[in-house]
């Protein structure tokens, strides 16, 4: 067969187009089953449930949530229903946070918590803050009162709480089912909330139904809470639905990345409490670090690098930032002779007092990281979390009571329990430290802010505006310096592969890529071409990696879904907003264990 040059050229073209945008997304939220021949037959209806209160996510927030109505429901006497469900494989096992955590909600929750063995092991004995240049640390003291006193605090392995709070909860009959993923929210016909569908099981990669598939059940309520955590995927459409957005900044973000170290017992100060500012991040990146000493069996630290996702460098990589910070003399003495034993990163909202969004809708709310509760100076949000979930559980059960019999009630007292309460003040008072670093000083101009509005109280009369969302703040490749990152030592610093492999991460392998492209051909047609493709470094887990065409003539996205940690970043950092993260089979995920 003969081709014109026009017909070669047109066969050309598309071979290239194969190549460089092969088909990457084949979950049914972008390509829906309707139109896919291969499920015309298949049975789609779902099992249903009612209860009283249904609670997406286990977490310190949505089991403090669920704690407190079964409380409540106990000193009345009353029958009420509580189902919780979580797509980890476990009670924990998606937990990462720093942690210090104020017990200030924990002792409310449960005033004999000691007594019925509450893994809070390690009060804090000792507080440092440094400023670090590339070969010195600079003390900075620190103060009765100041973001950085943690006197009353304890260090945690946050994920050994949420696990005893499940405990707890289960044993006040909360029904908790670990492994089910919320994968849609439901409606009734008034548009108010009517509950949740968990995720359907059963499909393979390229988005056919297998011989096992199974429909997802639907979990109806009266109040369905969102306990998601930081950028929750079934939130993001709540905020879009109820425009509970309108009238406040847009959330800025960061991402933590941590790691936990078995050290030497010389260097083991259990209680001690490190935090720095400073190298080896640039005086116009937000971010910091951590070093907290545990009580364990075994000596043992946690250490971490939070970096704000607003960050604008492409060649920016906060997995390799924090490798090259463990290699300052300050840090290295207390690893030298230690072995790393877990790693995991999670984005956290870092918006604060002017980023918190309205909390309730018909239907239901929003509690802990969901609506943004975070103390940024502090780095702490875990009381907050704990504090918001026992309100609105207050402010559901309060209405559960009046109006026994209806559905799609909004929870209204929820917010005015919220601003007679310590989170909102507490929150209030810090407003104004995180939007600081954005002045032309950055780092310098945010201390000194900072410094200045914890000597008032907080109170100034003012307050500063975020700007942009963190997704548009990168600047383009062409106007940035690339980062020569040293290689990793394999002692002190390690490689992305080694460092996943220690999360315990697991996905079911023949499913479709839960990191969905809206279009599968913009990374590469504008985050390569424009950006020099930073999902490949924004990314800690691996995930997206662009990789050569056979022939030579450029580079295609690849997604390695079965590394993802569900830390949120590439939904947040994405410049197009193309990606969206939606839930695997529930039990995906990493497997921590106390991070």
């Amino acid at each position: 067969m003969l081709f014109t040059d026009q017909r070669l050229s047109w066969l050309l073209r598309r071979n290239f187009a194969d190549q460089a945008f092969p088909k990457i997304t084949t979950h049914y939220t972008v390509v829906p089953r309707e139109s896919d021949s291969r499920w015309k037959d298949v049975k789609m209806e779902r099992f249903v449930d009612e209860v009283d209160v249904v609670i997406v996510g286990g977490g310190p927030a949505g089991l403090s949530a669920a704690i407190k109505l079964r409380q409540l429901a106990e000193k009345t006497g009353q029958e009420l229903r509580i189902c919780l469900v979580e797509k980890a494989s476990q009670i924990g096992a998606h937990t990462l946070s720093g942690a210090v955590i104020d017990p200030i909600a924990i002792n409310e929750l449960f005033p004999d918590w000691k007594e019925r063995g509450a893994p809070l092991n390690t009060p804090v004995t000792e507080d440092k803050f440094g400023f670090l240049t590339e070969t010195s640390r600079i003390s900075i003291p620190i103060f009765k009162g100041m973001p950085m006193d943690n006197h009353g605090n304890y260090v945690v392995r946050l994920g050994h709480v949420v696990s005893w709070l499940g405990e707890q909860a289960e044993a006040l009959g909360v029904e908790v089912y670990p492994g089910y993923a919320a994968a849609e929210v439901l409606y009734n016909d008034d548009g108010s909330v009517k509950g949740i569908a968990t995720n359907d099981v059963g499909i393979a990669k390229d988005g056919s139904p297998k011989d096992n598939f199974e429909r997802g059940m639907e979990l109806h309520a009266k109040f369905t809470i969102f306990a998601e955590g930081c950028h929750g995927h079934l939130t993001k459409g709540i905020f879009k639905k109820f425009n509970l957005r309108d009238g406040c900044d847009p959330q800025s973000y960061g991402l933590g990345v941590k790691e936990v170290w078995e050290v030497t017992p010389e260097v083991h100060s259990p209680g001690r409490v490190e935090h720095t500012v400073g190298w080896p991040l640039d005086r116009h990146t937000y971010g910091g670090t951590f070093l907290y000493h545990l009580n364990d069996p075994t000596p043992t630290v946690a250490l971490g690098m939070v970096i704000g996702l607003d960050y604008t460098n492409p060649y920016l990589s906060p997995f390799r930032e924090f490798q090259r910070f463990k290699h300052h003399p300050s840090v290295k003495k207390t690893l030298e002779g230690g072995k790393r034993i877990a790693y995991g990163g999670r984005a956290l909202n870092e918006g604060g007092f002017q980023s918190l969004p309205k909390i309730t809708f018909p239907g239901g709310c929003l509690i802990g990281c969901t609506a943004g509760f975070l103390n940024v100076p502090k780095i702490k949000g875990t009381h907050y979390a704990m504090k918001s979930g026992m309100l609105a559980a207050e402010s559901c059960f309060e209405a559960i009571m009046e109006n026994p019999d209806s559905k799609g009630l909004e929870p209204k007292s929820y917010a005015e329990r919220l601003k007679s309460s310590w989170i909102w003040s507490d929150l209030k008072s810090v407003r104004n430290i995180r939007p600081s670093f954005h002045s032309p000083l950055g780092l310098y101009g945010g201390i000194a802010y900072s410094g200045f509005s914890i000597l008032i109280g907080g109170r100034e009369p003012w307050t500063f505006k975020h700007g942009a969302p963190d997704h548009t703040r990168l600047k383009l490749a062409a106007n940035s310096k690339p980062i020569d990152y040293p290689k990793p030592d394999g002692v002190l610093s390690f490689d992305l592969l080694s460092s996943v492999a220690l999360t315990g991460t697991n996905h079911e392998g023949d499913q479709p890529p839960h990191l969905t492209l809206m279009d599968d051909t913009v990374p590469v047609k504008h985050n390569l071409a424009l950006y020099d493709g930073p999902e490949g470094r924004f990314c800690p887990a691996g995930v997206y990696e662009y990789v050569p065409l056979e022939d030579g003539s450029g580079q295609r996205l690849q997604i390695n879904a079965q590394n993802c940690i569900h830390c949120k970043t590439c939904d947040i950092k994405d410049p197009t907003q193309n990606i969206n993260w939606v839930v695997p089979e529930g039990g995906g995920g990493p497997a921590y264990n106390g991070m």
